[in-house]
């Protein structure tokens, strides 16, 4: 039987409920495991991933040739709520580092931020040659949301509601400034300014050079989506089930679409349309400039996964696993590939391939023109 808009919307909303329970719940979940949703990075043909096993993995996307780091180290203390910093949730008895951020490369390192409250950077050619780690010999709250680098500096918000900015070759802090709330989302940076959100429901965008607040929009709810930044205007979601467009300069309000469920996805924008995944299963095409709505695309199940743009396409992911890519000049949908595995993680393209990080110690790939199932890549050392 198929269940309608509003019954979609509401399983929706009740994941992300469960969810969000499950990561910063104030007590713990029992039996929830440690899920992590970490992208894949590619520099240089190699892909470098954070996988479930607490790692770093670097894939020569040449040879399917891998090299792991150690695991990342588990935190001695007890994590954010009463949890275990290293897990998602409690009871399961696990180990291993969760890692939600996906890597970024710079030069000859790379860096990852784990869910015990570390940041570590790698050299590339070796990842058991560990550059630096901050801090050193304490932990920070946990990292859900994943690193940028931009002037020779890393930038990340924390779970302790503060944007860090970090020298990117010695990993001596620069800077930080203290939210409302907790942050969960990937700051983006555009020129002289970094824009994030926050769970005080307010987008803030700060100075790239201090982390001085140049100004701030109180939404209606609360704000992990990363901003997608294009041609003066920031469009971001919202909990409050609206995706927002406002002025980078100033934050003026531009307009705003509601949908039946959160934005947690980066929106991406293709031609004057923005493409935004929903958890209420649908995918929207908005004008760019209005708001209006030009087309929805029902993928069945909550869209949490950041889409990827090949060519004249964008690729979306359904929690369910089902990959579709939409042509953004007909905008129609096709359905490529049904990996039958939960997916939450951005996506990542190269070469016409797309590279999937489900839930388990394994990258999924699929050929965007064919739609075939490539044969999947262990992740596990």
């Amino acid at each position: 039987m198929k269940l309608n808009k509003t019954k979609i919307g509401l399983i929706a909303i009740l994941v992300a409920i469960i969810l969000a329970i499950g990561l910063f719940g104030s007590g713990c979940v029992s039996g929830m495991a440690p899920i992590g949703w970490s992208g894949g990075t590619v520099a240089n043909d190699i892909l470098y991933v954070g996988s479930n096993e607490g790692r770093l993995v670097a894939l020569n996307l040449a040879d399917d040739s891998r090299q792991w780091s150690d695991k990342l180290k588990v935190a001695a203390q007890t994590g954010l709520f009463g949890c275990s910093a290293s897990s998602f949730g409690c009871g399961t008895g696990t180990s291993n580092v969760v890692i939600y951020g996906t890597p970024v490369v710079s030069g000859d390192l790379v860096y990852i931020a784990g869910y015990n409250g570390k940041i570590y950077a790698y050299k590339t050619e070796n990842l058991n040659t560990q550059r630096w780690v901050y801090p050193r010999d304490s932990y920070l709250e946990p990292f859900v949301g994943g690193l940028v680098i931009a002037q020779g500096k890393l930038f990340i918000g924390c779970s302790d509601g503060k944007v860090y900015s970090f020298d990117a070759v010695t990993g001596d802090k620069i800077a930080e400034f203290k939210t409302g709330d907790k942050i969960w989302g990937t700051p983006t940076v555009d020129g002289d300014t970094l824009y994030i959100g926050s769970f005080d429901k307010k987008l803030y965008a700060l100075s790239t050079d201090t982390l001085k607040l140049k100004w701030e929009y109180a939404a209606e709810g609360s704000i992990i989506s990363t901003p997608l930044v294009n041609e003066g205007i920031v469009y971001f979601g919202s909990f409050d089930r609206n995706l927002y467009a406002v002025g980078a300069a100033d934050g003026s309000l531009k307009w705003k679409f509601m949908a039946k469920s959160w934005f947690w996805a980066q929106p991406q924008i293709v031609d004057g349309t923005v493409y935004a995944g929903c958890l209420d299963g649908f995918v929207y095409a908005l004008k760019a400039g209005t708001g209006e709505k030009i087309a929805d695309f029902n993928l069945g199940s909550a869209v949490s996964s950041q889409p990827v743009i090949v060519n004249n396409y964008i690729v979306f992911a359904s929690s369910k696993g089902i990959i579709y890519k939409i042509d953004t000049g007909t905008r129609q949908i096709t359905q490529l590939a049904d990996l039958k595995m939960n997916v939450d993680g951005p996506l990542a393209a190269y070469q016409g391939i797309i590279y999937i990080h489900p839930q388990g110690l394994i990258l999924q790939r699929v050929n965007i023109d064919t739609g075939a199932v490539l044969p999947d890549i262990s992740l596990q050392s």
